[in-house]
């Protein structure tokens, strides 16, 4: 369903781009591929970028008639901008999940009503019918996560965090901002005390009658958590310096480094996978296939940019540096999540796209807040470089 490639990814977004309109509007919420770009894989490791999406979009439709789909666009950049204001809810949502596995570990009843779940053996069908399609593809429609999420939380009472984690896990788009803070949204954690309900009627409608769900929990009392710790500051972007050795390091939280490349010589190029970092678990095949799938597909589109290309891990990337007797490391930058977690005793200069740079800053409150600015954060985009 997703090859891995540039090719694929420009091709998908070729073919959707003239429903980006009206139809998208009226049919989005459908729990059929057909009616959504089905991008997000690509957007996620920036195989495109949002900007491309963006302006391919615009080059089809007023911002008027894609309003929905721009806003679903920066929805991502919204989520990613909270979340690095505020480190802590990451670090919380790790600490929470690694106390829930222990739980699994001691509580056999809890361990069965998980595996279950994860196996999509509850008994819901539309909820098993979504736990079996994740694990087979690697996607959900977002109406269908948000449905799944509140059967998770709300009527087989599962720890919200293995809910996520199992997302995690499974999706190739995993991301780590969009998926812990819906995940947190649905339960009453994100925007405080508001809940999503999945409810039989609104799942009958937009499933077309594929499926009549009975035993939903009627009520989603909102779930008690750590408020949220206070708004810091964002990071600033590195600086690169032209005068000394300098290598690139490629990661998949950014597989278009063409615009690093106008910045600086490289002399040599790494690229790492930390996708195994994204859950104490193993994770599934087809993502691990993905990713890789991406980074290959990444090197081989910008080879005669970047020399000599090694694969590292982070335990392996300070002894690639002296061997090619570097004294800078530039990296796209890395956004709070599993990636810049295995990477954080290893120095970089990392480098923010001025298309985060622009919208991250007015990720301070809710999205109804942040999307009065997209306006203008379109205008800007159509000026900046990466």
């Amino acid at each position: 369903m997703f090859e891995p490639t540039y090719t694929a990814a420009l091709s998908r977004l070729n073919t959707f781009t003239p429903q980006a309109g009206r139809d998208y509007a009226n049919k989005r919420n459908y729990d059929d591929v057909a009616h959504v770009s089905a991008l997000s894989p690509y957007i996620r490791h920036r195989i495109i970028t949002e900007k491309d999406v963006l302006q391919a979009t615009l080059a089809r439709h007023s911002p008027q008639a894609a309003e929905k789909f721009i806003q679903e666009v920066y929805w991502r950049t919204y989520w990613k901008g909270w979340l690095e204001m505020r480190p802590g809810v990451w670090a919380m949502y790790r600490a929470d999940l690694q106390a829930a596995l222990n739980r699994v570990q001691t509580e056999s009843g809890l361990r069965h009503e998980w595996e279950a779940a994860c196996k999509g053996e509850t008994g819901i069908d539309c909820f098993d019918h979504w736990a079996k399609q994740l694990t087979e593809t690697g996607y959900l429609h977002n109406h269908a996560r948000m449905w799944f999420a509140s059967i998770w939380i709300f009527t087989l009472r599962l720890p919200w965090t293995l809910g996520a984690d199992f997302f995690m896990r499974h999706l190739l788009d995993g991301d780590p901002a969009s998926n812990t803070l819906s995940w947190r949204w649905v339960g009453g954690l994100q925007t405080i005390g508001k809940t999503y309900l999945a409810r039989p009627d609104n799942i009958i409608k937009y499933t077309e009658g594929r499926f009549r769900p009975k035993g939903l929990a009627t009520f989603a009392a909102a779930l008690e958590g750590t408020p949220h710790p206070d708004r810091g500051p964002l990071p600033v972007s590195g600086e690169i310096d032209s005068n000394v050795r300098t290598g690139l390091l490629i990661t998949e939280e950014d597989l278009s480094p063409g615009w690093l490349l106008q910045q600086f010589r490289s002399r040599a190029t790494a690229t790492l996978l930390a996708t195994p970092h994204r859950s104490p678990l193993a994770m599934n095949d087809k993502v691990n296939k993905f990713t890789h799938g991406a980074l290959t597909d990444c090197v081989n589109r910008y080879a005669e940019q970047l020399g000599t290309v090694t694969d590292v891990t982070p335990e392996t990337l300070d002894a690639w540096a002296k061997t090619h007797d570097l004294d800078q490391i530039v990296t796209s930058y890395l956004p709070i999540g599993p990636t810049r977690d295995a990477l954080k005793n290893v120095k970089l200069v990392e480098v923010i796209r001025p298309y985060d740079a622009a919208a991250w800053p007015h990720a301070t409150h809710g999205f109804f807040r942040f999307k009065e600015k997209i306006p203008g954060l379109l205008g800007k985009m159509q000026n900046k470089a990466a």
